[in-house]
């Protein structure tokens, strides 16, 4: 909106490199991204030709930019109803009925299992990946040359030294803190900001995968409510917080957001339904004396400091291969070094080279469920697919030879195999490694998660060696984690 009706070029620039960026994410991790149709509501009639023409505007610049996957066009009430049928008619608040809706594509994907699976694939071309590391100090030489980092072992307590020829700080929301160990009269590069989420049941949404956003809401908000991994997310847009390793999410904030969507839904909205809440934060790269995040790009930011440390801080997800690149041409400049280009365009990430949309079915018929002989489990055979790739049937061989086919929890696909895939082949440490970074189910279902749990603990403390007080400490851990996903305040019903 910012970039087409504010004339905002830095704006219209991000948009232009997200859309074509857009395009290899999902080429690249055919297996973790796919298609999501977006429907916006409009309740009064000059929103219906404003979003339209806004949607056109989005159209022209996926497809110049090389990544269109499908025109936007007006959709009258009668469809809209029956492509999202719990989308309200006519709006609580003020009584305006639907005058039709817009509906556009996006991309959407699984950003835990990409970020595993760019671990992988980096380890895969040479890349040495330590899991738990945390950098103690730089070392510097007598020019004040930053030439390495004293690191430590956050679960051995082991501390080592590594030595570099450039030393490259990707550390998100804690990027100043690197920088400014270097030298601490440094000003601050990163504003971190807040987006909170509320998982709901997958009612909320329709079956046929629709997502709904509503540009503005009462107070001036975006309002989302998007199918993700068999339930449903509604969230909200920045606001500026403080950058820690364990945001929580305020009780108010919950309330806004189930508060906003029950104004265009006919389900009842209840807070009895939340099944977790999260809060992520984006490291926005701006002034940090700005009042609000809501005007800071999300471009990125690849500064080569004066000790020789390049920081790689801001961006979004959509762009991390730009942003990758842009840093390694970055590190060549600095090493005098020729440029090169860079081969990731089109490299396929760990599970995606041999995938395809039919991979499920393959997985399903071979694998013979040792718990239940002759059984096809398609749930389990379409998430294991679905998050693993063409990796997917190690799992279930792992489950066939190890008697581990059983799921961790009823009413979720995850299986016990994958616990022992993930502790030997994706660095997976500690419980919450498993149920929060390598599946998302913390995200889904707390009180799922807790039952999970004590299963979680028991495979990995096998795979890994644990003792008996080892044991209880992660669950304890874990538990304080989980915590962090629970809803605040108490469960009543909070009707519309």
């Amino acid at each position: 909106e910012k970039a087409f009706w504010q004339a905002d070029y830095g704006q219209l620039k991000l948009v232009f490199e997200g859309l074509h960026e857009r395009k290899f994410m999902l080429n690249n991790a055919t297996h973790l991204s796919g298609l999501l149709p977006t429907l916006t509501p409009c309740y009064k009639f000059w929103e219906v030709p404003y979003y339209w023409a806004g949607m056109k505007m989005y159209d022209l610049v996926a497809y110049a930019s090389g990544s269109g996957i499908g025109l936007s066009r007006f959709v009258p009430t009668s469809e809209a109803l029956t492509i999202f049928p719990t989308l309200r008619s006519r709006r609580v608040d003020d009584g305006v009925s639907l005058k039709g809706t817009i509906v556009y594509y996006d991309g959407q994907f699984d950003d835990s299992r990409m970020n595993v699976a760019l671990a992988v694939s980096s380890a895969m071309a040479g890349a040495a990946v330590a899991n738990y590391t945390e950098v103690m100090s730089l070392k510097k030489d007598a020019d004040g040359k930053v030439w390495g980092a004293k690191v430590r072992d956050v679960i051995s307590g082991e501390e080592y030294s590594i030595d570099a020829k450039v030393v490259m700080n990707c550390t998100g929301v804690h990027s100043d803190k690197i920088r400014q160990m270097s030298d601490p009269s440094r000003s601050k590069m990163i504003t971190p900001s807040s987006g909170v989420h509320v998982t709901l049941p997958d009612y909320y949404s329709p079956e046929n995968g629709t997502a709904l956003i509503v540009p503005k809401t009462k107070d001036g908000r975006v309002v989302f409510m998007v199918p993700w991994l068999g339930a449903t997310i509604a969230g909200t847009t920045d606001a500026a917080c403080e950058a820690t390793m364990r945001p929580t999410v305020k009780k108010e904030e919950v309330e806004f957001i189930l508060d906003a969507i029950s104004d265009y839904l006919t389900v009842q909205v209840r807070h009895s339904d939340v099944l977790s809440v999260w809060s992520g934060i984006r490291p926005l790269a701006s002034d940090p004396t700005a009042s609000s995040t809501e005007n800071i790009t999300r471009d990125h930011v690849v500064a080569v400091e004066p000790d020789g440390i390049v920081t790689v801080c801001g961006g979004k997800w959509t762009t991390y291969r730009r942003m990758a690149s842009d840093a390694v041409d970055a590190v060549l400049q600095t090493l005098n070094l020729d440029p090169r280009p860079c081969p990731t365009e089109h490299l396929p990430i760990a599970g995606a080279v041999h995938w395809t949309p039919s991979l499920f079915t393959e997985v399903a018929q071979n694998y013979k469920v040792p718990h239940r002989p002759g059984a096809i489990d398609t749930k389990v055979a379409k998430h294991l697919a679905t998050a693993y790739g063409d990796r997917a049937q190690q799992i279930t061989h792992i489950a066939e030879e190890r008697k581990l086919g059983h799921r961790l929890v009823r009413g979720h696909p995850m299986i016990e195999a994958e616990v022992a895939w993930c502790v030997e082949n994706e660095y997976c440490l500690k419980p919450m490694d498993f149920l929060a970074r390598r599946t998302r189910l913390a995200f889904l279902d707390v009180a799922a998660t807790e039952q999970a749990l004590p299963r979680v603990v028991e495979l990995m403390g096998g795979a890994l060696g644990w003792g008996f007080f080892r044991r209880r400490r992660e669950t304890r851990e874990a538990l304080e984690f989980l915590a962090t996903f629970k809803s605040p305040g108490d469960a009543s019903d909070q009707k519309k």
